[in-house]
């Protein structure tokens, strides 16, 4: 056991500085694998969702007289625990080291636990000090996509693209607060009264937003996008239904041809899943450069530099804005510029990238259909400031963009790619914009599962044909098109 050394000023009760959780490891790069044919019936597609984990089983609430031991027995491991020593330890020796103390306090405060309770404390005590607290059973199940707490009482989880009440509940909302400032914290990040709001991100990649009193009325929010630890690739895609394998073909096409290209989506909706996929497709021998709020995207490729914005200090100082990021990028001679999510007058830096040279370039945007991503660009260039006339603005986005690719999430919760679009240019005052493919849904099924097809719009050569034969990729291109226009015949 340690002693109790270099702890001086900590009192029972006090503040633990405990060291943060280690990292999970990285996924192995992996090159892209060849795309599987998926069964079909009569062209329809009526995919079952992957198998999910079993739930945990529901616990008892938790009680005061609970609570009240716990603290207790964390006082007297503060006590005689060397948080130093602890530090030094691997992940599975510290957790070991912790419970074997805890016991001996258990034994010589002679609580009357049962062994299952003790079991519980157990766990408790050892994720409050080495992890998350109450999160960290969540944290470890893969088949939860998003963890929403609203306050210390109330916790949600998606699991299969629906949302549940989870029986994860904390302590007090102080409890939840000092979780969330650990959090923010490892990445050099803040969280108060008089900052209440900050993004940031787990080890391993999740994606966390807090927001907390005294804006959230009702106790800090937390939501954890969690990160996947195994990457989806188009092929698993094809597999799930959101995407046909001639689709998921030509996909590969667009990120192999250096195509500028736009995912446009809603919340959830699995904008930066296929941005990953199509990131694949990117020769290894290109410099890539990411700009991102809070880095997510995982690039395979040896030659990636990724940036990440700053908020400001405590004085409202040193804040480093998206369209900082984008505009440094032009200066790091860039082959492609991968910006995670544009949300506001970046995206002029990065419509200038793409008409100057850097093709290849691809971003996300929050919007409904191809047509509303347009709309929203348009929007996001005024918020920036600039004088332009609005077909002057319409050229600029007519000319930088070549593809629109379209993500929704259904009223069933799985996801689709819902159209791919080509920008073909202007007519007038108008962008003329045409569909390459589009899904339409044709009902549901006893389950409640939508049922749909992805079909082809039956065009001849799509706009980037010349860029396709720069890349030797026309023969696959136009093998992808007439299956694809077959199929929809077939139907």
């Amino acid at each position: 056991m340690f002693g109790k050394r270099g702890n001086e000023g900590q009192g029972k009760g006090g503040g633990v500085s405990a060291p943060p959780p280690p990292s999970a490891a990285a996924a192995p790069a992996s090159a892209p694998s060849v795309l599987v044919e998926p069964a079909r019936e009569a062209g329809r597609y009526q995919v079952t969702p992957p198998p999910m984990q079993s739930p945990q089983r529901r616990r008892p609430a938790r009680t005061d007289e609970y609570y009240d031991t716990k603290a207790q027995v964390f006082s007297a491991l503060i006590d005689t625990i060397d948080l130093s020593q602890l530090a030094k330890l691997d992940a599975e020796s510290a957790r070991e080291e912790i419970r074997d103390i805890v016991n001996d306090i258990i034994t010589i405060k002679n609580f009357a636990m049962s062994i299952s309770e003790q079991e519980e404390l157990l766990e408790d005590i050892c994720n409050d000090v080495l992890g998350y607290g109450p999160l960290e059973p969540l944290l470890a199940r893969d088949d939860i996509a998003d963890i929403m707490v609203n306050g210390a009482g109330q916790t949600f989880i998606e699991v299969g693209g629906k949302t549940i009440e989870s029986e994860i509940r904390f302590r007090d909302n102080g409890q939840l607060l000092s979780i969330c400032q650990r959090i923010v914290s490892q990445v050099g990040r803040r969280v108060d009264e008089s900052s209440p709001i900050c993004d940031a991100r787990l080890p391993d990649g999740s994606r966390v937003n807090v927001i907390a009193p005294p804006l959230a009325i009702d106790g800090p929010a937390l939501t954890i996008r969690k990160f996947k630890k195994d990457k989806l690739t188009l092929d698993q895609l094809v597999r799930f239904g959101a995407i046909t394998l001639e689709g998921a073909t030509l996909l590969q096409i667009i990120g192999r041809v250096r195509c500028n290209v736009v995912i446009s989506g809603g919340t959830g909706s699995g904008k930066t899943t296929l941005l990953n996929c199509l990131t694949n497709y990117i020769d290894r021998d290109e410099r890539v450069i990411t700009c991102e709020d809070t880095a997510e995207l995982q690039l395979q490729q040896p030659h990636v530099v990724r940036l990440e914005t700053r908020p400001p200090n405590i004085e409202g100082e040193g804040e480093i804005t998206m369209r900082d990021l984008v505009k440094n990028c032009l200066r790091m001679r860039p082959e492609r510029i991968i910006v995670g999510e544009v949300r506001g007058p970046e995206v002029f830096d990065l419509l200038q990238a793409m008409n100057t040279g850097h093709d290849g370039s691809m971003g996300t945007i929050h919007s409904n259909s191809p047509r509303e991503c347009l709309s929203r660009i348009e929007s996001m260039i005024a918020m920036g400031g600039y004088s332009l006339p609005a077909k002057t603005v319409r050229e600029i986005i007519a000319g930088s963009i070549d593809v629109i690719i379209q993500a929704a999430r259904l009223r069933d919760g799985s996801r689709r790619i819902t159209a791919i679009t080509e920008v073909i240019g202007m007519e007038g005052d108008v962008i003329i914009t045409q569909d390459l493919m589009r899904y339409e849904i044709d009902g549901e099924d006893a389950a409640g599962r939508l049922i749909g097809r992805h079909l082809s719009t039956g065009i001849g050569k799509p706009h980037f044909w010349d860029r396709a034969r720069y890349y030797n990729e026309e023969k696959r291109l136009a093998a992808a098109l007439d299956q694809m226009e077959e199929k929809s015949k077939e139907v």
